[in-house]
């Protein structure tokens, strides 16, 4: 009997590596801290009540944004690992299958846990509070989406620890992801992971479509929306058209391995090439999903730290909804070297090189409207001047990459690497950055550090390009991608001891952010934010108290232009407002609290565990749940209430923004 637990065990859990036993000794200390630390506060109720069954778009915003930061420390963990093991010829750090395990991974949680969570959060803490709602359309399908998120982004980084991590790199090719090549559970973390958190993504696109174009303040026509709320509306159309797609590419790769089926395998009459066909069809459109959010997030930084209103607004906006529809046509530039053929290679060279001009409107129309603006340099507006030179030169190298012939001798090298983390660090991350910083007061009501925060700004910038400059060089030189060690005789140490030293200077980087979350909450009390607009902000979000209450808006505004807040606060200071209008308030209708989404989103963990071990009875458990908890949904009915005037004038009084 023991010895088949033993063996279980063995089979079950990952051994056999320092790091991993590390790993395992870290998770089990800090969940120990957190139970200890919750019961000894006695929190656990606050927990419930207040966050793990919150329908408050604000809170599941931070709800996101803390899951980004956590998979970012996850994927940059990776990240250095990786570069120790290139730092020098050689080197036997990692394995060659921890290696192929780690690249795997760093690339799934960078993109679908750390990219997709940090751009949702600021959805949903902002744009309902840009369009002067009251929150967004399906509150409760809003909280599943956090959940099932959650789920698969935990079920995917429990294989490292459990069965196993995927290898198959980090959109999973065939056939090394097929089950004769790769037998191991780790593919199947990887399908289950992404399944389900894909799901939670798909319906966010869907409820923040509806919000956007139902749910704006009286009078804010969709040509007087702010650009952020632009950006999120074309990211979300593009959500709604690609991942339907990557949806069902896994699910048929899933039962190429679970069921038997030969959709992408050659010698049963299948296909690799109409799997990678799917899912860069999926895959390109998602890298503009994400920069979308970034490009809105600096139009709004831009005009408020120029103090000029945005350049050429309509051309912004037909530049986003281009871009969010050729998103779709240059999949098949990612495989250029796979033999397609001098036709397809030319039309999508054209359509990889016409995607650029939208997006140069865009660096043009910042340029200019900071143009004799007075511009003042705090912590966000650094971030997006930072951004401007690192995205111009993403960018470029992007062109380069576009031109088919040019492309056979760049793709698979690390020239490819660096273009890539150069706009999506240099585009997505550091415009998420700027976002956190510039939207962080509405968030939690005080201003951070702004000295730590230009110390992370400046360090985090040139361990960027100390870490990615050398790797377009060493691309030139040959150096390809997924390679784990290299010989003295290659030449190409040197430049790889300075692209790892400016890895690190990146997690250093981290460290200062984390210093100055940690400072700002220990000092909040000298840094509170009593104005609700502390950055002489434009739109209406800068309008409500900060922390915004639960209700958002007392009485809903009545938006008659763009920039409708400043606007108003011109005409105030020019004596143009006329007498204030008496503000009638009446009860405010609000969705309640429920715990359904977080438990049917574990379901759906106890489901894909199930799948993922062949463990049918775990997988009609899961099942089972999920279906209950759609039957206990459908038959509640307490699902709204109604706050009080006299509780709306307690509030405002509270938060001294109106005169009841």
């Amino acid at each position: 009997m023991w010895e088949k637990v033993k063996d279980f065990a063995s089979e079950f859990f990952v051994t056999g590596d320092p790091l991993i036993y590390g790993a395992d000794v870290t998770i089990v200390l800090t969940m120990i801290a957190i139970i200890f630390g919750l019961t000894y506060f006695k929190k656990w109720k606050w927990l419930w009540r207040e966050w793990l069954t919150t329908v408050d778009h604000k809170k599941i915003g931070i709800l996101y944004i803390l899951a980004a930061f956590l998979m970012l420390f996850r994927g940059g963990v990776d990240a250095l690992l990786m570069r120790a093991q290139l730092a020098m010829p050689g080197v036997d750090f990692l394995t060659p299958d921890h290696y192929n395990q780690i690249f795997t991974t760093h690339g799934v949680i960078m993109i679908l846990f750390m990219a997709m969570p940090f751009m949702f959060g600021l959805f949903n803490i902002m744009v309902p509070l840009q369009i002067g709602a009251r929150d967004v359309a399906y509150p409760f399908l809003n909280s599943l989406s956090f959940w099932l998120f959650f789920s698969g982004a935990m079920l995917f980084n429990l294989s490292f620890v459990i069965g196993g991590s995927p290898d198959a790199g980090w959109l999973a090719y065939p056939p090394y992801s097929e089950l004769q090549y790769n037998p191991g559970v780790g593919q199947d973390f990887y399908i289950w992971g992404i399944q389900i958190s894909g799901i939670g993504s798909l319906m966010t696109g869907i409820n923040f479509i509806v919000t956007i174009l139902k749910m704006r303040a009286p009078g804010m026509k969709l040509m007087k929306m702010p650009m952020f709320s632009w950006s999120v509306l074309s990211s979300c159309i593009a959500i709604i058209f690609s991942f339907p797609i990557l949806t069902a590419t896994l699910a048929l790769l899933f039962l190429d391995r679970y069921a038997g089926a030969h959709f992408f395998t050659l010698d049963g009459g299948g296909n690799p090439m109409m799997y990678i066909n799917l899912i860069w069809m999926w895959g390109h459109p998602e890298v503009y999903i994400i920069v979308l959010p970034a490009f809105g997030i600096f139009s709004e930084i831009v005009s408020t730290f120029a103090k000029k209103k945005l350049f050429g607004y309509k051309s912004m906006v037909y530049a986003m909804m281009i871009i969010s529809v050729l998103s779709f046509l240059v999949w098949a530039h990612h495989f250029f070297t796979m033999g397609s053929g001098a036709d397809v290679n030319a039309f999508f060279a054209l359509t990889t090189m016409l995607i650029a001009i939208p997006t140069g409107v865009k660096v043009f129309n910042w340029l200019f409207t900071m143009f004799r603006g007075k511009i003042t340099f705090e912590t966000p507006m650094l971030w997006t001047i930072g951004f401007i030179p690192c995205f111009i030169v993403g960018g470029l190298t992007g062109v380069l990459l576009s031109v088919a012939p040019a492309d056979f001798q760049f793709h698979n090298s690390y020239f490819l690497i660096a273009h890539f983390h150069q706009v999506i660090i240099g585009g997505v991350v550091f415009g998420y950055f700027a976002g956190l910083y510039y939207w962080w007061p509405k968030m939690f009501g005080f201003k951070l550090n702004e000295r730590i925060g230009k110390w992370a700004f400046w360090v985090w910038n040139i361990g960027f390009y100390f870490c990615f400059m050398p790797q377009y060089v060493l691309g030139l030189m040959g150096m390809t991608r997924r390679v784990v060690t290299y010989t003295w005789d290659k030449g190409w140490w040197e430049l790889n001891v300075v692209s790892t030293i400016g890895a690190v200077l990146m997690g250093i980087a981290f460290l200062f952010q984390v210093w100055q979350i940690v400072d700002g909450f220990k000092h909040r009390k000298n840094n509170l934010d009593t104005t609700g607009d502390p950055w002489n902000g434009r739109t209406l979000e800068w309008s409500t108290p900060s922390p915004a209450p639960v209700y958002n808006f007392a009485v809903l505004p009545q938006v008659t232009q763009q920039d409708d807040w400043w606007e108003r606060k011109q005409r105030k200071e020019q004596g143009q407002s006329g007498p204030t209008p008496v503000q009638k308030l009446e009860p405010i209708h609000m969705p309640r609290n429920s715990g359904t989404p977080i438990i049917m989103s574990g379901c759906w963990f106890i489901a894909g565990f199930g799948f993922i071990f062949h463990w049918e009875w775990f997988v009609i458990a899961g099942l089972g749940g999920v279906v209950a908890c759609l039957l206990y949904h459908s038959f509640n009915y307490d699902t709204d209430y109604y706050i009080p005037v006299d509780e709306i004038e307690r509030t405002e009084a509270a938060l001294r923004k109106v005169n009841i």
